[in-house]
């Protein structure tokens, strides 16, 4: 179906007005016409990347946060007693932050090269 330019803008005058605009509009550097070579340009910094305990621990605010981790993965079997026992003599001693900076929102997006 073709129609012109003014039937358009009459048919659908919000949405004219969005493709007019210079508002919301997302730049394209770069097209890729085979697949393949699309997926293997994108980065592999955390592909088959399983977070673990300290990962988790890394994302709290608070030593009970971060004991609520230990407990629900040990109980899960993720981690050993002997592991946690260790894990909690550190937070109990070092704090929360010993286990590294905090992790923020998105870290995995950010620092993945996905953005």
């Amino acid at each position: 179906m073709e129609i012109d330019k003014e039937t358009f803008k009459k048919l659908f005058p919000n949405l004219a007005k969005e493709l007019e605009s210079d508002k919301n509009k997302v730049g394209i550097n770069s097209v890729r016409t085979n697949p393949q070579t699309g997926e293997k340009a994108h980065s592999k910094n955390f592909v088959n990347y399983m977070p673990d305990v300290i990962d988790f621990i890394r994302r709290c605010d608070t030593e009970q946060q971060a004991e609520e981790i230990i407990a629900y993965m040990e109980k899960r079997k993720e981690i050993t007693k002997d592991y946690a026992k260790k894990l909690r003599k550190q937070l109990k001693e070092k704090g929360v932050r010993s286990f590294g900076p905090k992790k923020e929102e998105n870290y995995y997006l950010k620092h993945g090269g996905f953005r």
